[in-house]
Formats: structure tokens, C-alpha cells, sequence
């Protein structure tokens, strides 16, 4: 069980401290709720039920920083396939970004970035729901490594893993 001072993921909220574990009446029902306080918005406050199941499968652990390094190393060989129907493509970006899975996150990732290339190659810009999912998939991923890894910005992690995948490429 989660501790008051743990560092934990939430979901897609990321990285969040546990500050309290405090009981509120909400209409009249009496309930002990975490306190998570978002890491990356010290200014958001999260009440999360200790006793909601489907709120406790959103908390994990962080990774480890081998388990990022193996992520990372993993970055060149994960295969990114685009789903040309729209519709198919945001359910399935909806259901990667709810599940908060570090691969899929990688793929989807590779595979809007691959998109947007591509599109940016014949003057077209990238569909504003494809750009909104790469930004919620890089902060979920990227949230969680920078921590792990004592990075102070997207810069210092994007320099970091380029670095990584450049040694483990001789």
C-alpha cells in the first residue's frame, strides 16, 4: 500500500507526491482519500479514494531508472504502425493513454512523429487530435523519465535519451 512522502505515478495525471491521507465527508459519506500533488503543478491537488479500485489500478510505483534505460534502448526497435481510420486510430490512442503502458506509449508516439513528417514532407500540417495525443503520450512518458532520471526539462531528457540510444547504436 501507498505511503504518505511516496512518489508515485497517477494515470495520466504522472508523477505525484502523496502529501496527506486524510478523511473527507462528501455529501454526508465519510471517505479516506490520498492527497496527491502532481509533481510537474504544485498548484493541483488530487483526492483519490483509498478504497476505489479502479482509482488504485492508476497508481504504480515509478519505474526504476534501469526499467527507463531499458525503455529507452527499446525506442529504436519498437515498431510504430499508423491506422489510417481516424476513428479506429483516437480509440485506440484513448484506450494507450488510459492504460498509461510505457511501449504502447513509445509506439504511438514513433508513430505520430513518423505521421507528422511525412505530412509535413507534402505542406500538410497534422491533424489537431493526432497533436493533442502525441502531447498527452510525451507527457505521461517523458513526466515520469525526467523524475526518474533527475532531469530538469524536455530539453535535458530529449539531449539524455539521444545520448543513450547513440551508445547503445555502437
Amino acid at each position: 500500500m501507498f505511503q504518505v512522502n511516496d512518489v508515485i505515478n497517477y494515470g495520466a495525471q504522472g508523477v505525484c507526491k502523496i502529501t496527506d491521507i486524510e478523511e473527507k465527508s462528501i455529501g454526508g459519506v465519510k471517505k479516506t482519500y490520498f492527497v496527491l500533488k502532481p509533481v510537474s503543478d504544485q498548484g493541483s491537488t488530487i483526492f483519490a479514494p483509498t478504497d476505489n479500485e479502479h482509482v488504485l489500478k492508476k497508481m504504480r510505483r515509478l519505474l526504476t531508472k534501469d526499467q527507463v534505460h531499458k525503455l529507452i534502448d527499446s525506442m529504436r526497435s519498437e515498431n510504430a504502425v499508423w491506422v489510417d481510420n481516424e476513428s479506429e486510430r483516437k480509440e485506440l490512442y484513448k484506450n494507450i493513454l488510459a492504460k498509461c503502458d510505457h511501449l504502447e506509449l513509445i509506439k504511438m508516439i514513433k508513430a505520430i512523429y513518423a505521421h507528422k513528417a511525412q505530412r509535413e514532407a507534402e505542406g500538410k500540417r497534422l491533424h489537431m487530435s493526432d497533436e493533442r495525443f502525441f502531447k498527452d503520450a510525451e507527457q505521461i512518458l517523458y513526466n515520469e523519465f525526467q523524475y526518474v532520471l533527475d532531469l530538469d526539462g524536455k530539453e535535458d531528457l530529449m539531449t539524455y535519451i539521444f545520448k543513450r540510444l547513440e551508445i547503445s547504436d555502437t
